[in-house]
């Protein structure tokens, strides 16, 4: 009882330190950048939350629309990472480097170290964008005093605000329950749903949104979310049967048991990594002088139809995000080690060979699923654009409350939810453990 009460003290901790740190997330995120007019941010944001930088505002959380020290958010992050896994899966010295007994933590501070090159690059763009930026609220810019000194100091902020923001992300996931990544991305955008409900509502009181409408796009939100909850949970069970062994006089294996292939392996990181690569075109774009006339005008055409709505920023989010399920799939299901693991304990899949071929048979199994998966996953992220083609809903409205959006809420939280659920499994394990009197008590063994 003692030992339930112990485990349970530390499951709470671990949770109310999650929510605190998500907490102190939010509170900074209001924090602006010094120097910017928060009235014309406001209003310059209320023409363009359709586009690519509304996409990007999502995953801050609003932050982006306030210019906060957060603007940036976690994304030059999720940007290295995704570089630095093709690193490892496509050069041999990157490779060698993980395979090495601390060669995930240099990879890792590799990445960290990439990072800030990424947060001084968009960072700069970013603030040379909003001096670009005049006459959205009557006339007034959204730089107060545009110049280098400001730009100097809306990079080194916005860097410092996303290395802050990577680092409570992995204090939450060291010390808390779940992947503080994701769960600071979850915190984001459930905080814009009160502003989408908010919304939906002025823009129904106005007339801009139809009875018939209106009833299909709130009648689309709990469909999405039974979909994602059903897809997100299915698995696939692969039999393994374990042969039997004789150690010291005693039997062990002989049982059966199965190996659970999840239909949807990579999760949310999908969608994650393809509105990290949608946005670096605009950041692209800004480093474009107006000088160079040609090529201004052929940024501007890329980035016209790199709207969130147009086709062809559909077309390439929805291939995007199956690529990524492809790529991380191999990432989290590692089919060589799986079956190396299975061979050392006497396992096998009945009716394939041990060792190569049932490395062959699990890559087959998870090229079949992720197909599936990874076009449920384009699906579901496109339905934003989708609502907002031929229903004619807001994009600040449909993005928010619409598929990615749901997709990420979902599959934190079944996550998240799973991880608590390990934890109190592990506990009872172990408390079933000790009662036997392994460690304690008059039925202690003796060694």
């Amino acid at each position: 009882m003692e030992t339930q009460s112990k485990k349970s003290e530390e499951l709470l901790k671990r949770v109310f330190f999650t929510i605190a740190l998500l907490v102190i997330f939010r509170v900074v995120s209001q924090v602006p950048v010094p120097g910017i007019d928060g009235g014309a941010m406001k209003a310059f944001f209320d023409q363009n939350s359709a586009t690519a930088l509304g996409m990007l505002n999502k995953f801050t959380g609003g932050a982006l629309e306030r210019f906060s020290v957060l603007a940036l958010g976690v994304m030059p992050y999720i940007t290295s990472s995704i570089i630095f896994s093709l690193l490892t899966v496509s050069f041999p010295f990157f490779t060698a480097v993980q395979k090495e007994p601390d060669g995930h933590k240099k990879i890792t501070q590799w990445s960290r170290y990439f990072t800030v090159v990424l947060c001084l690059f968009q960072g700069f763009g970013l603030a040379t964008m909003m001096e670009a930026q005049g006459g959205a609220a009557g006339g007034a810019s959204v730089v107060i005093n545009p110049g280098m000194q400001f730009k100097i100091l809306a990079v080194l902020t916005m860097t410092a605000g996303t290395m802050f923001v990577m680092w409570l992300g992995e204090q939450i996931t060291e010390r808390g329950i779940g992947n503080g990544i994701s769960l600071i991305i979850f915190a984001g955008i459930a905080a814009a749903i009160p502003g989408g409900i908010r919304d939906t509502i002025s823009l129904w009181n106005s007339g801009e949104l139809k009875p018939m409408v209106l009833l299909i796009f709130l009648a689309s939100i709990p469909l999405i979310f039974w979909i994602v909850i059903y897809l997100e949970r299915a698995i696939r069970k692969l039999p393994v049967q374990y042969a039997k062994r004789v150690v010291n006089n005693r039997v062990y294996g002989g049982q059966q048991a199965h190996l659970p292939v999840k239909l949807n392996i990579s999760g949310v990181m999908p969608p994650i990594f393809a509105s990290a690569l949608m946005s670096a075109p605009v950041t692209v774009a800004n480093f474009v002088p107006e000088s160079w006339a040609s090529i201004k005008w052929f940024a501007d055409k890329i980035m016209a139809m790199l709207i969130p709505g147009e086709l062809l920023y559909g077309v390439i989010f929805f291939f995007l995000n199956v690529f990524f399920a492809y790529f991380y799939a191999q990432i989290q299901f590692k089919t060589k080690d799986i079956s190396e693991s299975l061979q050392k304990n006497g396992g096998y899949i009945p009716g394939i060979r041990p060792g190569e071929k049932t490395a062959e048979f699990l890559d087959s199994v998870v090229a079949k699923l992720t197909l599936f998966g990874g076009v449920y996953i384009g699906l579901i992220c496109i339905v934003p654009f989708l609502m907002m083609s031929f229903l004619k809903i807001p994009g600040n409205v449909a993005m928010i409350l619409g598929g990615t959006s749901l997709l990420i809420l979902v599959g934190v939280a079944i996550d998240t939810l799973g991880q608590i659920e390990s934890f109190l499994i592990s506990d009872r394990y172990n408390k079933m453990y000790k009662s036997r009197g392994k460690y304690n008590g008059a039925r202690a063994k003796r060694f």
